[in-house]
């Protein structure tokens, strides 16, 4: 897919940080990407890397005792509020914070059951959504409501839309979440890990409705997962990041077909593989992710780097280079040691 020559969002440095006694965690330490209109966007990367944060400093949700200590969130806005808008500077519980969250830029939660109020219907939450962001009556967002929940597969949304979240299956949660997320029509549709609890089956069907919902509606997704399988299948362009930062971005083909940083290099053949012999060990990646209170010097993946070069990657931290066409690396094997 081409990319557009405009980002609908673009992440610069950002930096979110979490202060607690036992010391300082740095959940997302310089990351840097674009997304682009109408394109998806898989971040992967294995768990703790900072992509549920990453997202959560975008939508401006983040919990204390975290905090966006620097960098910008920019946001190209269209119709009567158009321009440009950085959404660090904007106060996370104000006005305008909250205009953009849910019509402009869509969540769809890692798990629902803990997203959806348990004393409420899953209908009045969705209608409570439509409400917040658009002048619509009870009945009219009831009504969108129901729609809504028959777009994304929900059978007899009329009886659904008064069950509450506990009397929905796994997959109807997940239908009635995204349901929700794209109550006012987002231009950007953050995903975040959106089948982990779900069978096969079922992955491939919530997989199959986004694809449809974004050639229907035109909008960006921000895919978060760590399965590399679900990214191959859905996504346009790649981002990898290790302990909160950015080594390899890239086109989806040039990052499974040639991928540059040794970390993308370990993730790839960690995956099983119709071709892999029967009764033999995958790979793994050595070593396992250091404690966030303890992050080595240098380059943040050198510990578990079979390309590690002693004296350059414990010493200095390499920036983001281009390998080739559209596809950047992290590492000195590219921008020299």
């Amino acid at each position: 897919m081409e990319r557009s020559p405009a980002p609908l969002l673009s992440v610069r440095n950002l930096k979110t940080y979490f202060f607690a006694d036992e010391g300082l965690t740095k959940a997302v330490d310089g990351a840097t990407f674009d997304i682009h209109p109408g394109e998806t966007l898989g971040v992967v990367g294995e768990s703790g890397c900072g992509k549920s944060v990453t997202a959560r400093s975008i939508l401006r949700i983040v919990e204390k005792p975290g905090r966006i200590v620097e960098g910008e969130i920019l946001l190209r806005r269209t119709g009567a509020n158009g321009g440009e808008v950085d959404l660090v500077a904007l106060p996370a519980d104000g006005k305008e914070m909250r205009s953009i969250r849910g019509k402009e830029i869509g969540l769809v939660f890692q798990e629902p059951m803990t997203s959806f109020s348990p004393v409420h219907t899953v209908g009045s939450q969705i209608v409570e959504a439509i409400r917040l962001h658009q002048r619509l009556s009870k009945r009219e967002a009831r009504e969108r409501a129901i729609d809504l929940l028959k777009q994304v597969g929900v059978p007899k949304p009329e009886r659904r839309v008064d069950e509450y979240a506990f009397e929905l299956s796994g997959g109807l949660r997940q239908r009635a979440m995204i349901a929700m997320a794209l109550s006012c029509d987002p231009n950007l549709l953050i995903a975040d890990e959106p089948t982990t609890a779900l069978d096969v089956t079922t992955q491939a069907q919530i997989l199959d409705l986004l694809r449809r919902l974004q050639e229907e509606r035109g909008m960006a997704i921000m895919l978060i997962t760590h399965n590399l399988g679900v990214v191959a299948e859905m996504s346009d362009h790649v981002v990898v990041m290790y302990l909160g930062r950015v080594v390899e971005e890239g086109p989806v083909d040039a990052i499974f077909h040639s991928p540059a940083h040794p970390y993308t290099r370990a993730l790839l053949r960690s995956i099983p593989s119709i071709r892999s012999q029967s009764r033999v060990k995958l790979p793994t990646i050595a070593g396992s992710i250091p404690h966030p209170f303890n992050r080595p010097p240098g380059c943040p993946f050198h510990p578990r780097c079979p390309s590690f070069i002693p004296g350059t990657c414990n010493q200095r931290e390499p920036g983001m280079v281009e390998v080739k066409d559209g596809q950047r690396a992290s590492c000195f094997l590219y921008n020299g040691a």
